[in-house]
């Protein structure tokens, strides 16, 4: 439900736990981009990543990243249709089927379990691969420990394929388990299949114009995935994320204490995105999937000679307020707020669990 309110009702209304579309910030809120400071860029062709730092960090050590949890086996996907072994047997049993002839699987409805000890961690556009279709997760968003069955929220990003490709639900492997950001703030900002699946079909085209000795495979399959898992895919991607992902690992090292929590990401001299995290120990559990994104983005983009500098990546990150907001709240659990700005959109995903209070996860794109 989503609604539209004037800023002097809108804590009240959050309390309640409704949806609302609000101008401006929440009222004695300050934006968090005070606290962020870009460093000097690393460079490789015509991707730039600015290392960001923050005066603050927080304890992420009981959150459960998504790949984590489905490779110990504690966290468990299915389709929809699918549920009924997944129910625990000490609750009720959720009215999971569809309430029409055949039930069963649908696009974006996957059923996801967490068995697991930990509020498991999903960020948007991270990919899950099985069952009938690839799909990536819609949003940023927390799952309590030891859940019962919940509606997993994705979009396809396989449009050519719905027979079962297996049972088992697990990451992406080789590309590290996100889409690139084209791709990514299609599901989160238009929350649209057909844009999704338009921007997928778009990569996959620049894929192939960018390695021509993936085209073959790029025209036999739809899957997202497996094109940038393609092995000389893979190695344009290397050349790449390599280099950027060992530098950087090398200023986390150095940065450690000065909490080194997210990056500013320019392709071709644009300023195009940032994810900032509560703290290193969960930027660092994110990097190498992040930094593979970023990597597919420049590889599709043809290359210009221009170079975005700090002052822009700053100016990137200290804008986070905007003309209209959208909250979503999971009363103790999390909080979802999108924010509209001129030319901009910003996610942030904050913890309501007891102790928390602070950003997990901070994305902007531009438009």
């Amino acid at each position: 439900m989503k609604k539209a309110v004037g800023i002097s009702t809108v804590l009240g209304i959050v309390l309640l736990g409704l949806a609302i579309a609000i101008p401006c910030l929440r009222a004695g809120e300050t934006s968090s981009a005070t606290s962020y400071q870009v460093l000097a860029p690393i460079r490789h062709g015509n991707l730039t990543i600015f290392p960001v730092v923050s005066t603050r960090s927080h304890d992420t050590g009981q959150f459960l990243p998504l790949d984590e949890g489905l490779r110990s086996g504690e966290v468990v996907v299915t389709e929809a249709g699918n549920v009924s072994p997944l129910v625990r047997p000490r609750h009720p049993h959720p009215n999971w089927q569809e309430n029409r002839p055949g039930g069963g699987a649908e696009v974006n409805r996957l059923v996801l379990v967490n068995n697991s000890k930990k509020p498991l961690l999903l960020l948007a556009g991270e990919i899950v691969t099985g069952g009938k279709q690839d799909r990536i997760i819609g949003k940023d968003r927390l799952v309590p420990a030891e859940s019962d069955p919940i509606d997993l929220g994705v979009f396809c990003v396989e449009p050519g394929r719905w027979v079962g490709s297996s049972a088992k639900f697990g990451g992406a492997g080789a590309m590290g388990g996100i889409v690139q950001p084209s791709v990514r703030s299609k599901a989160m900002a238009a929350q649209n299949q057909q844009q999704v699946w338009d921007e997928v079909g778009k990569a996959r085209a620049a894929t192939a114009v960018a390695v021509p000795s993936a085209s073959e495979q790029v025209q036999v399959t739809t899957s997202y995935a497996r094109v940038m898992e393609n092995d000389d895919v893979q190695k344009k991607l290397d050349s790449v994320a390599a280099p950027v992902e060992r530098d950087y690992q090398s200023v986390i090292s150095q940065l450690r204490d000065k909490n080194a929590v997210g990056v500013v990401v320019a392709v071709n001299g644009e300023v195009i995105w940032a994810d900032v995290f509560a703290s290193t120990k969960l930027l660092e559990k994110y990097w190498p999937k992040l930094v593979r994104s970023y990597a597919a983005e420049s590889m599709v983009q043809q290359a210009r000679s221009a170079s975005a500098d700090m002052k822009s990546a700053q100016e990137f990150l200290d804008r986070l307020q905007g003309r209209r907001e959208v909250v979503e709240n999971e009363p103790g659990l999390y909080r979802h707020t999108e924010v509209s700005g001129d030319g901009f959109k910003v996610f942030e995903l904050t913890s309501l669990l007891p102790n928390t209070g602070f950003d997990l996860h901070v994305a902007k794109m531009s438009e």
